[in-house]
């Protein structure tokens, strides 16, 4: 991953865990609403913007801060 892009992400490197969630838009969103039903994400606004994933052609990708 570029330094231009870890810069680009609203994730401060504060000691909390992440979750990567990398797929197709659908498989990202899909993921996402799971989490969400599931109570692993106690709100949407903790997942990062869904944008295009630097390292995979046609993936997206999000990123859970807990």
């Amino acid at each position: 991953m570029t330094t231009e892009f870890n810069e680009l992400l609203p994730v401060q490197s504060a000691d909390k865990s992440q979750i990567w969630i990398i797929g197709t838009r659908e498989q990202v969103l899909h993921t996402i609403n799971e989490f969400y039903v599931k109570r692993i994400a106690t709100d949407r606004v903790k997942f990062t913007p869904i944008v295009p994933a630097p390292f995979a052609a046609g993936k997206y990708m999000t990123v859970l801060e807990r």
